[in-house]
């Protein structure tokens, strides 16, 4: 028995149900593992205990603080403990060094009630020679932990009363084997490797390991301590070998690095569907063998998901995994509908929105196979033994249910697993219903958007064009990108494009509202720098209307600020007039393939306010491409805005069969998959009116010239091949020749143009705009305007720099345009 004292492993309880107890205390004195023996003896439970310290268990007469390291280092001894009802406990104690899985160490603690009974206060004398081995004897070979002692040649040579039970062998079969006798391989190979080290270094070693210790038992988690066991020269001539069962532990921290992951991972966009293949990848093969994920197909719209009560309900499958290759469990494929019977475990699940645990031989089960073979084939394929149907549940509304199955794991489902997917599905559920909500209102924001965008651009003769309108792909929603052709007088075209900063329903809607504001400017035919003026007290007023709406729902997250690129183009004259606000320069590449940037003044954005406008004028070549665009579309994450524009010359400048072509070639080019901002793209291709369809006449400010106006119209209206017109078009001009002499200032000169319209102009240097009147029945004049208002298509005023423009336009009989 040489050996025997120093074998002293950890135990946790002897064969009495109150003989002994055991806990594991660090080298902070924190309590780190309790015993159910010791919760008997002491009256703490696990929960209470573990995690605190233990001078709270010492007791000392003179109420003086316990040295936990004085303490433990006598190894043996008496002791008074406290319990729980705070009575005294007098024990027997003994401490045995270990190292954790940190190789820090460590403390266990052997407590055995002392025969002087619970309530000795007297300190009882320790145990000394033979009666201190048969004591330690007898704890040993009744130590319900696994504990074993093996010599140099690795061969066992004790086995205490916990590792015969684990082993399923007596001591004396368990005597002279080795552990590549009595364990699985990849647990011997580990073990022995260990001792090796121990015998080699005189180091303990630690070390985990999951295996079966025989067959026929479930795999378990094992912290296994091989310590050093020296004789009185302090030659390592054995070892001991603990092993605790953790696999409580393990399982716990799988769980929790399970959620952490889940956390971390699942909704990592806001997409409803990404979301839901996110949960279904990081909880299979770490809980399930397989997984499902239905949602109402509702909720992929963006609505929010109301049950329908119907005998067969259908579910949208959104996400599926496997730890087989091409999930082969599956009985449909993600974006199908999957239809379960109304007694299925899976819609009594969505109805009540309570998870359960099935194996597959419970009724529920068996009758859901019954009545739906299909997948009752899959059960039976793959020999699904264990199920369990998880509600996916966000704002007390439930969203769909995960189906998870087990069927090469040999475990089944349990209560805590249960619970572990009921907390990962709370998880996803909500990332789930975010991206659900996101998706309801982007949905909003883009209808709201293209509601507010041209449904189709206005028809004039000044371009050709095209647009595109790419709307964010990225979580911050909706931007508010625009752009317009409004048409103006003279044949003149104006092309807007703007943005809004920020993104949602608030840019969306103050887009439209300055989109409108544009068109109602531009029908003042007002100069693009007073445009742009007026726009900019527009979107400050505006500003200010916010500031004090403090209690509307949708709050405010930056400050109104848009930019703005506002450019005229004239098919007379050839020339283009432009100004900005804050807005990248317009692209523009001349009929030889030069492309350039127009050089517009600096100005800032629209809502800064107080800064002034400034134009830019330039001669344009019949044939000449206009870009208008927003940063969008020259600035991404791989590239800033120079590049971005560099890159926009470069592609303009190749060539293309039609304006739609170069459209599409931008945007595959310089967007990336999914832009994270809003893209507006206007292309113009610049046309010209010949001479031949421009006439203008200077007249005398005498009355008697409105004669002469009248022949040179209609003798010009022959030439165009418009003869029927010369009623209605002499008439227009003659009322707007008398005004101009009237009650204009010399000189007057008028101007007609053959477009797909007759367009009559008489320009004069008064500033004064002419309105209507209502002319009493027996007034000699007052109705000019209202005969030009009712024969022409369109009338109005625009101010020139050196006094105003009267225009009006005459309808063209189509077979003649």
């Amino acid at each position: 028995m040489e050996n025997v004292g120093a074998c002293r492993a950890g135990f946790e309880r002897l064969p009495k149900p109150v003989a002994s107890a055991t806990a594991v205390v660090d080298a902070r004195g924190t309590v780190t593992w309790w015993s159910t023996g010791a919760q008997r003896l002491l009256g703490y439970a696990y929960e209470d205990i573990v995690g605190r310290t233990a001078e709270r268990l010492l007791c000392r007469d003179d109420g003086a603080p316990v040295d936990l390291n004085r303490a433990f280092t006598k190894r043996s001894g008496e002791a008074s403990l406290w319990h729980l009802n705070g009575r005294r406990v007098g024990v027997e104690l003994r401490a045995y060094p270990s190292f954790n899985r940190d190789r820090r160490t460590q403390w266990l603690i052997v407590a055995t009630p002392s025969q002087k009974g619970t309530n000795s206060h007297r300190q009882a004398p320790s145990l000394e020679g033979h009666e201190a081995e048969a004591t330690t004897e007898e704890a040993f070979a009744q130590s319900y932990l696994p504990v074993m002692i093996y010599d140099t040649q690795l061969r066992a040579l004790r086995a205490s009363a916990g590792a015969v039970r684990e082993l399923g062998l007596s001591e004396q079969q368990i005597r002279g084997q080795r552990v590549t006798d009595l364990m699985p391989p990849h647990i011997c190979t580990t073990v022995e490797e260990g001792m090796r080290r121990v015998f080699e270094t005189g180091e303990p070693q630690l070390f985990h390991v999951r295996g079966a210790p025989r067959r026929g038992t479930p795999g378990r988690y094992w912290a296994v301590t091989v310590s050093p066991l020296r004789n009185s020269a302090g030659e390592v001539r054995h070892v001991q070998l603990i092993a605790l069962d953790v696999t409580d532990q393990h399982r716990a921290r799988e769980r929790l690095s399970l959620l952490n992951d889940i956390s971390a991972q699942v909704g990592s966009t806001l997409d409803v569907t990404r979301t839901a293949q996110e949960m279904a990848d990081v909880a299979v093969g770490r809980l399930a063998d397989y997984i499902s994920i239905d949602l109402l197909d509702s909720l992929l719209r963006g609505v929010e998901p109301r049950p329908s009560h119907k005998d067969t309900i259908g579910l949208r499958r959104v996400a599926q995994q496997s730890v087989l290759p091409d999930v082969p469990e599956a009985v449909i494929r993600p974006g199908d509908v999957a239809y379960y019977p109304d007694s299925s475990p899976p819609i009594r699940c969505l109805l009540t929105g309570e998870s359960s645990l099935h194996r597959t031989l419970d009724e529920a089960v068996d009758s859901w196979r019954t009545a739906d073979p299909q997948r009752a084939t899959k059960v039976h394929a793959f020999g699904m033994h264990s199920i369990m149907v998880v509600a996916l549940r966000a704002r007390g509304i439930t969203l769909g249910v995960a189906v998870l199955v087990r069927h090469r794991r040999q475990e089944p489902f349990d209560s805590d697993d249960l619970l572990l997917a009921e907390e990962i599905a709370a998880r996803a559920a909500v990332a789930v219903d975010n991206a659900r909500r996101f998706t309801h209102e982007r949905t909003t924001a883009l209808a709201l958007q293209q509601s507010l965008l041209p449904q189709h651009l206005s028809t004039q003769d000044a371009v050709e064009v095209a647009q595109r309108y790419l709307p964010a792909l990225s979580q911050a929603g909706l931007g508010g990108d625009w752009f317009d052709v409004i048409p103006l007088s003279g044949a003149r075209v104006a092309l807007v494009v703007g943005d809004v900063v920020g993104h949602g329903l608030r840019a969306s809607a103050t887009m439209g509202r300055i989109r409108t504001a544009v068109r109602t400017l531009a029908d003042v035919d007002l100069p693009p720098e007073e445009l742009l003026v007026h726009l900019d007290d527009l979107v400050t007023h505006l500003r200010a209307e916010e500031g004090t709406n403090t209690g509307s729902e949708l709050e405010v997250i930056t400050e109104l600020i848009a930019t703005c690129l506002y450019l005229v183009y004239d098919p007379v004259s050839r020339r283009c007039t432009a100004a900005g606000a804050g807005h990248p320069p317009p692209a523009v590449v001349a009929p030889d393939g030069t492309a350039e940037f127009v050089d517009l003044p600096v100005a800032p954005p629209l809502g800064v306010g107080g800064l002034p406008f400034e134009s830019v004028e330039w001669e344009v070549p019949r044939g000449s491409l206009l870009a208008l665009y927003t940063d969008g579309l020259v600035e991404a994450r791989d590239h800033d805005l120079g590049r971005g524009m560099a890159l926009l010359l470069q592609r303009l400048q190749r060539p293309a069969p039609s304006l739609e072509a170069t459209c599409d070639d931008l945007i595959q080019t310089l967007l990336p998959t999914q832009p994270s901002d809003d893209v507006a793209l206007l292309l113009a291709r610049t046309k010209a009116l010949d001479a031949d369809r421009v006439a203008i006449w200077d007249l005398p400010s005498d009355p008697a010239a409105v004669a002469g106006a009248r022949g040179e119209v209609s003798r010009r209206l022959a030439d165009w091949g418009l003869e029927e017109l010369a009623f209605t078009v002499e008439l227009v001009v003659s009322e707007l020749v008398t005004n101009a002499i009237r009650y204009g200032r010399p000189p007057v000169q008028l101007r007609m143009i053959r477009d797909s319209v007759v367009i009559c102009e008489v320009s004069d240097t008064s500033s004064t705009a002419p309105h209507m009147r209502r002319a009493r029945t027996f007034d000699e004049g007052g109705r000019g305007l209202l005969l030009v208002a009712q024969f022409a298509e369109r009338w109005g005023t625009r101010h020139l720099p050196g006094g105003k423009s009267i225009w009006a336009e005459v309808g063209v009989p189509n077979e003649q345009m």
